[in-house]
């Protein structure tokens, strides 16, 4: 006997003993009452005992039968949990989404996703881990996040990646650097300024490094920090002029408490990606959040 038909001649056998009537399991089953009686003849037969007594107001468990009863009640209301969480996954009710990305590109890009999503989906757990992109793949090879927010490029045969958006680096200062807002300066120039850039292992700084070089031009900054709220306070305060996000200082070049270095020369923009697992199923959860950031 397959274990699909055992399945259901159990459940058969379960909502007869619960009713206490072939008639009302049939009618929950929607079957036929001698339907009925053939698969709880079945399973009879399988197992060579008796497990109803039958009697002109129905059926009732023999001892047999109320020890099997006993273990097909639980795997019933197991099930009956399972069908009742996947259909809270699939409405999204219920579940888990986690996310991978830099601090900052959650405080400045995905937070109003973030909340949209949480909006839209209170049952749904949000799990965000921050890192570096080295740290970032490594979660998500890991299994730790669904996704990862990144920037590019990115070369893994274990992960596929999807453009999402762009970001514009460019080199800013506070007041104290006044004397430069209505200037175009080469690079050279730059260099006889104080630099402050982020770790060595950061997308962003292997980027300008790379413009640089390919001008014939070292880049070595005079303060190297670990997060981009310091590399802009340190531009604030007059420490130096430093390599950030356009996008993460946007209200500090509203404001004027920063403005942009002019250079002759174009500085690439950044394409950030996500990240995903190749051949691996993503939730529900995931993907929505992946559709919404696209």
């Amino acid at each position: 006997m397959s274990i699909i038909n055992n399945y259901e001649l159990y459940k058969v056998f379960y909502w007869a003993a619960k009713t206490g009537s072939l008639t009302q399991a049939a009618k929950t089953l929607y079957l036929t009452q001698p339907s009925v009686s053939h698969a709880i003849k079945q399973l009879e037969n399988s197992f060579g005992l008796p497990l109803f007594h039958r009697n002109a107001r129905g059926v009732t468990l023999t001892q047999e039968g109320t020890i099997l009863y006993s273990y097909i009640e639980q795997s019933q209301l197991l099930i009956s949990l399972a069908e009742e969480k996947m259909t809270a996954l699939k409405n999204m009710d219920d579940g888990e989404l986690r996310i991978g990305a830099s601090g900052s590109l959650f405080k400045h890009y995905l937070l109003p996703y973030l909340e949209d999503f949480h909006r839209k989906h209170p049952g749904v757990k949000l799990y965000l881990n921050h890192g570096t992109t080295p740290e970032i793949i490594s979660f998500l090879k890991e299994g730790q996040i669904d996704l990862g927010v990144v920037r590019m490029p990115i070369t893994d045969p274990q992960l596929e990646i999807k453009e999402s958006f762009q970001l514009q680096d460019s080199f800013v200062a506070g007041s104290l650097f006044s004397e430069l807002k209505d200037k175009v300066l080469t690079l050279e120039q730059l260099l006889e300024y104080p630099i402050i850039l982020f770790s060595r292992n950061s997308r962003a700084r292997m980027a300008i490094t790379e413009v640089f070089k390919g001008y014939g031009y070292s880049l070595k900054p005079e303060i190297e920090v670990g997060s981009v709220e310091l590399l802009i306070e340190l531009a604030r305060k007059g420490l130096g002029i430093s390599y950030v996000t356009r996008e993460f200082v946007k209200q500090e070049l509203e404001e004027g408490s920063l403005f942009e270095i002019r250079l002759d020369i174009p500085l690439p923009p950044a394409q950030v990606g996500i990240m995903t697992t190749r051949n691996m199923p993503l939730s529900i959860a995931a993907s929505e959040f992946i559709k919404m950031i696209r």
